[in-house]
């Protein structure tokens, strides 16, 4: 897990964090981290966000055992659809959604598929990075590169 704290670091680091520890991950790449100053942060890459969920251990006690929060992060039913459709998982491997949501992709099994979990982490920072200043609703013309 070291090296995905470093992947973490160097996709995300835009966002002013030194992540420090994982503390739990999802089957869709979604992760929880602990960083320097002790916060609770959470990437989500199918919403292309990394955000701060707690301040403090407590708090995100609190936060881990609300029940939206559980339902949102098991994704249950997005995961049973993401195993009929695509198998089961390989080592660092996760399902993914093949164009966020954030850029208008939806939450069905034509848009699902698997990637490392690296990769995944890279390209939700990098992708996070260049729409950080779009507006809701702005046009944009998504250009992807090998």
């Amino acid at each position: 897990m070291d090296k995905m704290i470093t992947k973490i670091n160097k996709a995300w680091n835009w966002k002013g964090f030194n992540a420090t520890e994982i503390i739990r991950t999802n089957e869709f790449g979604n992760v929880i981290f602990k960083t320097d100053k002790n916060e609770y942060w959470r990437i989500c890459p199918e919403e292309i966000s990394c955000e701060r969920i707690a301040e403090t251990e407590s708090e995100f006690n609190k936060v881990s055992s609300d029940s939206e929060f559980i339902t949102d992060w098991e994704m249950t039913n997005l995961v049973n659809i993401a195993k009929s459709e695509l198998g089961e998982l390989k080592e660092n491997e996760r399902y993914c959604l093949k164009m966020a949501a954030v850029i208008s992709g939806q939450y069905e099994k034509s848009n699902l598929g698997k990637i490392s979990f690296s990769e995944l982490i890279a390209f939700s920072g990098d992708l996070g990075f260049q729409i950080k200043d779009l507006k809701d609703g702005q046009k944009i013309k998504l250009n992807i590169k090998n």
